[in-house]
């Protein structure tokens, strides 16, 4: 190390503030410069519609539409009420132009209505911050609003474009090719995420539209644009969700046919619950958790209260109906697992996360009240369904005795 001094004063810090931060720095606000980072872009946007919908400020059974336009820009829109146009916004949330240039003036709403659906929850202004141009149009009231940004900077003034018929919020957007270069949103993984959003939150619609590559016939298309065009409602919640991981994994047929399944408000758990779950002919468990509308591929609690509440109903049962011996040990939770396909959802109005990518969901109530409210409606089901009930239970203790 040299002796000479090395200087380091004030003159050396770098302040960014706003939007200026997240255009030097995108990665840490996207997560990459890349399809990763294109698609939290639209996760900001679709987050914000979406929890306005499920806020109740809008039909419950509203709807958001996604498209990603052929000439690389994307739009999203909602039948919301419309974002508030006033300088410092209303009640309903900050104004248009705060909402597109401040990080801090939206959050995601703290409480169980809400969806964790982006990184850091900081709404549209990140979009805006790492688009070349965005245009943002504004339902509300019978008035028509519009507004244009350029690299996350207004270019216009809020404008009247005339009257509107109904209420919502549309933004338009190309990513700044300086900063993504020619990375691509991949249709695949939107669709997955949206279908998943739409099972997890019963009533609310989304669609995908894929206007890129208009030339190309689907079967010239890569995999991932195979399709144009696809909607997401899903009347069942849970129990299509259900359904449809069964489908998707092309499992055997199922053991019962009914998907097993109930939604419950606690206010032990300051939140809701949703589970569905049917038993098929196969080996391979799958449980899918979530918290809030994100995954937990991690688990946490609702996960360990959802497979001991399974463990504790399915044992009772079993020895309440002479199908395990006095001698028998418990069916283990690993044997009663095969073959189970189920969804564990909890809405919270406060998660409590492990760490900070919030795959681990924690907090001893949630498991407490996951496992009672399990083993409770899963023992009422066997109860009141001997015949499906009896077909698992001895498929399940044949298979223990056989090992």
């Amino acid at each position: 190390m040299s002796d000479e001094a090395i200087g380091y004063d004030a003159a050396h810090i770098e302040v960014l503030e706003g939007l200026e931060a997240i255009r030097k720095r995108p990665g840490m606000y996207v997560g990459s410069t890349g399809e990763r980072g294109l698609h939290e872009l639209v996760f900001g946007v679709v987050g914000r519609a979406v929890n306005e919908i499920l806020a109740g400020s809008a039909d419950p059974a509203g709807s958001v539409d996604v498209t990603l336009a052929s000439d690389g820009g994307m739009r999203v829109a909602d039948d919301g009420p419309g974002v508030p146009v006033e300088a410092d916004g209303d009640a309903h949330g900050p104004g248009l132009q705060a909402l597109m240039t401040r990080t801090g003036a939206w959050a995601e709403p703290g409480d169980r209505r809400a969806v964790s659906f982006s990184l850091f929850g900081l709404g549209p202004c990140v979009a805006n911050a790492l688009s070349s141009r965005l245009t943002a149009e504004v339902r509300r009231e019978g008035v028509r609003w519009v507004q244009e940004y350029a690299h996350g900077v207004a270019v216009t003034t809020l404008t009247d474009a005339g009257p509107a018929t109904g209420s919502g919020t549309a933004f338009a957007f190309r990513p700044d090719a300086e900063i993504f270069g020619t990375a691509e949103c991949s249709f695949t993984v939107l669709a997955e995420s949206f279908r998943e959003l739409a099972f997890l939150n019963r009533g609310l619609g989304i669609s995908l539209t894929d206007e890129r590559h208009p030339g190309e016939s689907p079967s010239m298309r890569p995999t991932s644009m195979r399709s144009a065009s696809m909607r997401f409602r899903f009347p069942n919640g849970a129990r299509d969700f259900v359904a449809f991981l069964e489908a998707q994994a092309g499992a055997p047929p199922p053991v019962h046919p009914d998907v097993i399944g109930f939604e419950q408000e606690n206010p032990r758990l300051a939140g809701t619950l949703e589970v569905a779950l049917r038993w098929c002919h196969a080996r391979e468990e799958r449980v899918l958790s979530f918290a809030n509308s994100r995954p937990t591929p991690d688990g946490g609690t609702h996960a360990t209260g959802f497979r001991d509440g399974v463990t504790a109903a399915v044992n009772t049962y079993a020895r309440s109906r002479r199908l395990l011996t006095a001698a028998d040990p418990d069916l283990t939770a690993d044997r009663i697992g095969e073959g189970l396909t189920a969804v564990v959802s909890v809405k919270l109005d406060r998660p409590e996360f492990l760490g900070a990518t919030r795959g681990v969901l924690g907090g001893t109530a949630v498991h407490a009240c996951v496992e009672e409210a399990v083993r409770e409606h899963l023992g009422t089901w066997l109860a009141g369904h001997p015949e499906q009930a009896a077909t698992v239970v001895d498929r399940i203790v044949r298979g223990a005795r056989r090992d």
